[in-house]
């Protein structure tokens, strides 16, 4: 088929109407029909609103008027497909349902019309065979909001035509989409065949009673950076949506055992937003209002909860159902994740999926849960993601240098310090000291890194100096000695890259001076920090006494100098002195996700931010201002502003090159 201009859109509710919106704005002229007159002119409202919504933004090229101009509406459905090129089916979830529009559609449709379905899970190759021309018959699935979200899976059935699918395509693109394709009609498809696997160890961690609703969700938005809750999507999106593919994949032979909480708000209908209530209270049916979670309840295993979506994933794409691309632009553009399924998996590291894998698998005993042979090749060929240099995908080559007591770990985009001299606590030396300022030269002029993660080997990050080179010291020795080391401090400070101080085990004198010349500091809950210097009858001499009291305020660094005691993490959390607390065996992953992400925005701006930032503690306001004002206006110079600015209002994700 050479060119489609004419639309029939069957079904006028959320996404039927949405769907001829779409086409409408892009050009085409748009037949909606419905079986009751009140269901078209609420769409055709709902319609008229949205597009004033755009209007106002600018993201309208003609008037309100000029674009519903091409919306006609209608009862029968016959005359709705009379003379369309493309059908687009978007009644109710009902197999039966939709098969009768189909049988209807194929018999008053032109021979040359595509008929497609905006089903969610429903199968392609069953809708086809209602119809006597399975090879026009696909699958087009937009996600809520059409007007807004980018992605479309296109989905192949067993008879689809490679000539539908290619108009298809390129008829989603023509809208300003983003195609996948789904090249197998599997239960699910790509996107809610990913979700559900999520949605369901969500709920099966509050079922078992492993965790809460409210740890579950701000674990998703807090440590994932998901855009909503496993729970709060549930309830935003309908209980019975979710519910009913499961039970739709699970008839179809996929193994999933549905969570029991969701059978259970189904039968009681309590299905979320729709209702006033599903696993959350709402003011009212129909009107969502976010829940209030409290960052400090993200206490569940991230690992946990994502590995069974990536086991899917890599099912997936060892059915050669999708694209390893393809399914990581639809879990970023389809589910609003902040990275591709895959890469947040590389990120993690393939060892870890399968390790908290078999753990669930002998847990439960559910099959569903058997790390993918995928997965267990990579592990064993020692494809273990962006720390290995390669998993799903090809990351700059790792390498690790030595310089004394220091290693160097670059896995492009970030690189690592690590204090290695772990039988001593890391102890610094005047040596290591020195050493330590070769590596934070190295990673500084290496182009490839974009953010360093500092960490100590074994059981501490560091305890500080190394006190037996005191013993003979004299005065002027000393201060020769802490000035040097407060002058390898402020490379580490006024670095034009952000450092992250990783901290495992004890953080103490020397070594907590070197965590507060970082930017960020994440520590282990395991971590002690102090500054007991003044138990040797001296006070701390590499910075603490000026950075301590600009980040905890004076009181509480007057407290932790004169004092000299250790203090624990949760303590060091609460009066600001750490960023963010994990398990020790996370603190890897997450201080290395945390690098990454500083990684992904614009070196410039970064470096900007640390200057206006660390300079308001010491000047008057009105002099910060200025600066502030000043590197504002400067940034405005660079490519990475106008790439930025480009990609926000092309909803695509920057790509920042620090130029």
């Amino acid at each position: 088929m050479d060119r489609i201009s004419r639309i029939a859109v069957i079904g006028a509710g959320t996404m039927g109407h949405g769907i001829a919106e779409v086409a409408a704005i892009s050009g085409y002229n748009v037949v909606l029909m419905d079986i009751a007159e009140e269901f078209l002119e609420n769409a055709l409202r709902r319609i008229r609103w949205s597009l004033g919504k755009l209007g106002e933004k600018g993201r309208l090229k003609e008037s309100v008027e000029d674009v519903m101009s091409r919306i006609t509406t209608t009862l029968s459905l016959e005359e709705a497909v009379g003379n369309a090129d493309l059908i687009i089916e978007a009644v109710p979830e009902k197999m039966e349902l939709k098969k009768n529009v189909f049988s209807r559609a194929d018999k008053a449709a032109p021979p040359h019309t595509i008929i497609a379905t905006n089903t969610s899970s429903l199968p392609i190759s069953e809708l086809a065979a209602a119809t006597r021309r399975p090879d026009k018959v696909i699958g087009i699935h937009f996600f809520n909001p059409p007007v807004i979200m980018r992605l479309v899976e296109i989905i192949r059935g067993e008879k689809t035509s490679s000539e539908t699918v290619e108009t298809a395509k390129s008829f989603v693109e023509s809208l300003g989409k983003k195609p996948i394709l789904v090249s197998k009609d599997i239960p699910g498809f790509v996107v809610n065949r990913i979700l559900v696997r999520l949605l369901n160890e969500g709920c099966r961690l509050v079922h078992a009673g492993e965790a809460s609703i409210e740890e579950v969700d701000a674990t998703a938005r807090y440590k994932l950076g998901f855009p909503m809750g496993v729970f709060e999507l549930l309830d935003y999106s309908g209980i019975d949506v979710f519910y009913l593919i499961m039970k739709a994949m699970k008839e179809r032979g996929v193994e999933i055992h549905i969570c029991p909480l969701l059978e259970e708000k189904y039968r009681e209908n309590s299905l979320g937003v729709k209702t006033g209530k599903g696993f959350y209270q709402y003011p009212e049916p129909g009107r969502f209002v976010k829940p209030a979670l409290s960052e400090d309840k993200a206490v569940v295993d991230t690992v946990s909860l994502v590995a069974p979506p990536i086991n899917e994933a890599a099912w997936i794409l060892g059915q050669e159902v999708a694209s390893k691309e393809d399914i990581d632009v639809a879990t970023e553009l389809g589910l609003g994740w902040p990275k591709g399924v895959f890469k947040l998996a590389d990120e993690i590291g393939l060892d870890r999926i399968m390790s908290s894998l078999e753990k669930l698998w002998k847990k439960t005993g559910w099959k569903e849960y058997s790390p993918h042979p995928m997965i267990k090749h990579m592990v064993e060929e020692g494809m273990l993601g962006v720390k290995t240099g390669k998993g799903f995908y090809q990351y700059g080559e790792v390498r690790v240098e030595k310089i004394g007591d220091i290693a160097v770990k670059v896995e492009p985009p970030i690189a690592w310090i690590i204090l290695s001299r772990p039988s001593k606590l890391n102890a610094l030396t005047s040596t290591m000291l020195e050493d330590l300022d070769k590596a934070v030269k190295t990673v500084l002029e290496n182009d490839e890194v974009r953010a360093v993660i500092l960490s100590g080997e074994g059981r501490a990050f560091c305890a500080g100096a190394d006190v037996s080179g005191f013993k003979n010291m004299n005065s002027i020795d000393a201060y020769r000695f802490s000035r040097r080391f407060q002058e390898i401090l402020l490379h580490i400070d006024r670095s034009p890259k952000p450092f992250i101080a990783a901290i495992n085990g004890y953080a103490l004198g020397g070594g907590l001076e070197l965590a507060l010349a970082c930017d960020l500091r994440i520590a282990s809950s395991e971590a002690r920090l102090g500054q007991p210097e003044i138990n040797l009858g001296f006070i701390p001499g590499a910075g603490a006494t000026q950075r301590l009291p600009r980040i905890i305020g004076v009181g509480r660094a007057l407290e932790l100098v004169m004092m000299g005691d250790m203090i624990g993490a949760e303590e060091a959390y609460r009066i600001g002195l750490i960023n963010k607390i994990v398990p020790p065996e996370r603190l890897e992953e997450e201080a290395r996700r945390l690098a990454l992400k500083l990684a992904e925005k614009p070196p410039i701006a970064l470096q900007a931010a640390k200057r206006a930032v660390k300079e308001a503690s010491s000047l008057p306001l009105e002099e910060g201002l200025k600066i502030e004002a000043e590197l504002f206006g400067l940034l405005f110079a660079t490519e990475d502003a106008h790439e930025g600015i480009d990609a926000f209002l092309s909803k695509r994700k920057p790509q920042f090159k620090g130029k």
